[in-house]
């Protein structure tokens, strides 16, 4: 899986949220693209796993537990990459969650509490541990996972829109202000993408799927392996002029 000649090569690289859906498959991508991974997630039993597998096909991988929402253990994340491997040259901030599809007038504090925490406070707190270290070595690349929700509104999700629009507002201040610093960051904004929250969020509301499929041009959910091969483009070299863009990863939603 790891490959000396892909356009990860030599890069150590930090991936949030990588138990599953979109992290998992960014681990994987990363790895066979020639990165040394870190991995955090709060499930350890799938971190281990993941690490497992990676290792087997060759490739360098660690992981810790954590849950970036706070800002220790984003800090620590972070410590333990360079600490370990030396440097960080490359993250994406994928750690995030979803919310029923509940009207706005009837929806608790609580649902906007939690959404906001891991949404936007934990890519805030990332992002300010990831600069510090980028910092220290001249550089690097970092990718946000925000959402089409984060373009544009999505009924009966005000606290997700919200949150993903805020994902945006930070990736491209952040962009702006260390461009200068050999620091580009942007964002992937995908569609629905078949996770355990989509297929979870697809199971409890009947008729959502068919909906989905048929707002999108190309009729189907993105596989997670799709959105994980556009965040370590935006990593690489090869996306070197392109920073403070969030990019639509979403089979033409967005286009319409």
């Amino acid at each position: 899986m790891n490959d000396n000649s892909g356009f990860l090569a030599g890069r150590i690289a930090l991936v949030t949220g990588a138990s599953s859906g979109i992290g998992a498959a960014a681990a994987r991508v990363f790895a066979r693209e020639g990165a040394t991974v870190v991995l955090i997630a709060r499930r350890e039993e799938k971190l281990a796993a993941l690490v497992e597998e990676i290792q087997a096909a060759g490739g360098r991988a660690a992981y810790l537990v954590g849950d970036v929402a706070k800002p220790q253990d984003a800090e620590r994340a972070v410590d333990f990459t360079v600490e370990r491997f030396g440097r960080l040259d490359a993250a994406f901030n994928n750690a995030g969650i979803g919310g029923d599809q509940t009207p706005m007038h009837l929806m608790g504090d609580e649902v906007y509490d939690a959404i906001m925490d891991t949404n936007v406070r934990g890519v805030w707190n990332c992002l300010r541990y990831e600069i510090r270290a980028m910092l220290a070595t001249g550089g690097g690349a970092i990718v946000n996972n925000a959402s089409v929700g984060g373009l544009v509104a999505i009924p009966a999700a005000a606290p997700y829109v919200a949150s993903k629009h805020a994902v945006v507002g930070l990736t491209r201040a952040a962009a702006a202000e260390y461009a200068g610093q050999g620091i580009r960051v942007n964002a992937v904004a995908p569609g629905t993408t078949r996770s355990e929250i989509t297929v979870d969020w697809f199971a409890r509301n009947p008729g959502l799927e068919d909906l989905v499929h048929g707002m999108t041009p190309q009729g189907r959910t993105a596989a997670p392996e799709e959105i994980a091969e556009a965040a370590a483009w935006l990593c690489s070299d090869r996306s070197s002029f392109v920073t403070g863009v969030a990019m639509p990863v979403d089979g033409g939603f967005c286009n319409q």
